[in-house]
């Protein structure tokens, strides 16, 4: 998977999950490429990434949205 922005840019356009709490904690940011999804923390934005391809995107939101993912 590419970790450059979708439509080529060189810098993946990050933005805020709407899952994320106001309060400013548990924020997640995610940006958009050619091959799917990048996920990061918000409060440690060079940090590692995580990719997900678009065929697991959905599966990967309904598992954090219900809580059945590993943790």
């Amino acid at each position: 998977m590419t970790i450059q922005g979708s439509t080529g840019s060189a810098r993946p356009a990050w933005f805020r999950s709407s899952y994320s709490n106001g309060a400013g904690g548990e924020c997640v940011e995610c940006a958009h490429t050619d091959d799917g999804i990048l996920v990061r923390d918000s409060k440690a934005a060079k940090a590692q990434v995580v990719a997900v391809g678009s065929a697991a995107w959905r599966p990967f939101v309904q598992a954090m949205i219900s809580g059945s993912a590993a943790r």
